[in-house]
């Protein structure tokens, strides 16, 4: 039997042990995950408080995703505003002793990402039992799941809206128009410039591998585009590549198509390798100094185009990456572009960088000493070397130590320093960087295999962790505090 409910208050969660005990009660729980700073969390609110009105056996929880990050780790919140939908049976309460209890038999019936004040409506009806889900295959109507007082503030907030929405193209005719918008288009995870899942990463590789122009969305940025495109290309994963508006595959089907070199032949017979190829010839490279290039690039697995020798370097960013090559143990050959000029300004036109040193692996351009040095700090360098096979994969456990040891100061975080991807990890930077800390970082969205293994290395299960001269110096709650407190900057210089 239930505990009677929330009584219609809205309540803000202050702990984990609190949710435990509610959960025991077998009720119906709705969590808010909510940030100070986010607008959409502020409107959600609005609506949020209303609903717990119109549903008082429901108990409502607002959760601050930021200063209770046990409870938004276990719900894997990773943006705001979000909802959490529990609904525990009585004979099960008793068991329940975490969060995590709830995903490993389905207690949590349902989540909600965004602001969409309609579908939490539904879901909170369909939760408290006041809409038998089996009758209607249709949604609920927000008329039936919500009171007067939450339809009004719907209203309210969709004025701005209305008049967009009469213009609107249906989904399908925005999806088809993203399709056609590039001759080869890529549905991923992130940017090319960041994907955000290796299988994303690898595409990327691949098309940038046979010099083709490609356009790219971000599905983790809409949801909608997400799903539909599940159904538009009858996929159900990503990324999802197009050609000439034609579906190719996933990255399964485009690695073996690469492979069997049918991938270039689709490319070749669509023409859309013709603006490539002709623009290195617009550029005035002749075909034998395109071959003599692509010979010294495979020269080695490894090969750095610098200024000097590797023994004698002529200029401080060659002596840099090869200072880099040398922590990792990597063999490799080296041109000294300083010997041949033609070489030094061709390679340029041929690798669309203007400046040197430059780095290839396995016939791929890296990057010069900057990217270098960034790849290395990050795990990244390491990373793409044992997956070319130039080093040895290395057990997990001495990876983890060698990462932390990269840097005196070493934070693994969501996102980068530049643009966290949490706003824990956000304000573990804030405080470094006020405090004037130099440190590296990784970011475990990037890699599970660090992600998760680090966990059980630190013993510590959330993220970002903070790590100096290999210690474990704490997550974003024991940062923070040692800010206020003043002994974070003397603990980072001792």
């Amino acid at each position: 039997m239930g505990g009677g409910g929330g009584g219609g208050v809205m309540k803000d969660l202050r702990s984990k042990e609190e949710l435990d005990r509610v959960i025991r009660g077998g009720d119906s729980v709705i969590l808010h995950f909510f940030a100070g700073w986010c607008e959409a969390s502020k409107q959600m609110d609005q609506v949020f408080a209303l609903l717990c009105t119109d549903f008082p056996l429901a108990h409502f929880f607002r959760v601050d995703a930021e200063e209770l990050p046990e409870l938004s780790e276990a719900y894997s919140v990773s943006a705001v505003p979000y909802f959490v939908f529990c609904k525990v049976d009585t004979e099960f309460s008793h068991r329940i002793e975490d969060p995590s209890f709830l995903s490993q038999d389905g207690k949590t019936v349902d989540t909600l990402e965004g602001a969409n004040p309609s579908s939490l409506a539904n879901k909170v009806a369909e939760l408290s039992g006041s809409i038998n889900h089996a009758d209607s295959a249709a949604p609920v109507n927000l008329g039936i799941a919500a009171g007067p007082a939450v339809l009004e503030t719907v209203k309210e907030q969709a004025k701005g809206n209305d008049s967009s929405q009469t213009d609107k193209p249906s989904l399908n005719e925005r999806l088809q128009q993203l399709v056609d918008s590039h001759p080869v288009f890529l549905f991923m995870k992130g940017s090319p410039e960041q994907p955000k899942c290796k299988f994303s990463r690898k595409v990327v590789e691949i098309l940038k591998d046979v010099v083709v122009e490609f356009g790219s969305f971000d599905i983790l940025t809409d949801d909608e585009v997400r799903e539909g495109m599940k159904k538009f290309s009858n996929w159900p994963t990503f990324p999802q590549l197009y050609c000439k508006g034609e579906f190719i595959g996933g990255c399964d089907i485009t690695v073996a198509m690469h492979e069997s070199g049918e991938l270039k032949e689709v490319f070749k017979d669509h023409e859309i390798l013709s603006h490539s190829n002709g623009a290195k010839t617009a550029s005035g490279l002749s075909s034998a100094l395109i071959s003599r290039l692509e010979s010294l690039i495979n020269l080695s697995p490894v090969m750095l185009f610098m200024k000097g020798k590797p023994e004698e370097p002529k200029c401080g960013f060659s002596g840099k990456v090869v200072e880099i090559l040398h922590q990792e143990k990597v063999e490799f050959e080296s041109f000294d572009i300083l010997t041949d000029d033609e070489v030094r300004q061709g390679l340029k036109v041929f690798s669309n960088w203007l400046s040197y040193p430059q780095l290839y692996i396995k016939g791929k351009l890296i990057g010069g000493s900057d990217i270098v040095l960034e790849m290395q700090k990050s795990g990244e360098l390491k990373r793409v070397l044992t997956e070319e096979g130039i080093l040895p994969k290395e057990p997990l456990e001495d990876r983890l130590r060698s990462l932390i040891s990269s840097s005196e100061a070493m934070l693994f975080m969501k996102g980068s320093p530049d643009n966290p991807r949490c706003g824990f990890s956000r304000k573990v930077v804030d405080a470094l960087r006020e405090v004037g800390v130099t440190f590296g970082h990784f970011d475990i969205l990037t890699d599970d295999d660090v992600r998760q293994g680090l966990k059980t290395f630190s013993n510590w299960p959330t993220y970002p962790q903070l790590y100096y001269k290999g210690e474990f110096i704490g997550g974003s709650d024991i940062v923070l505090e040692m800010q206020k407190s003043g002994e974070l900057k003397s603990a980072l210089s001792e």
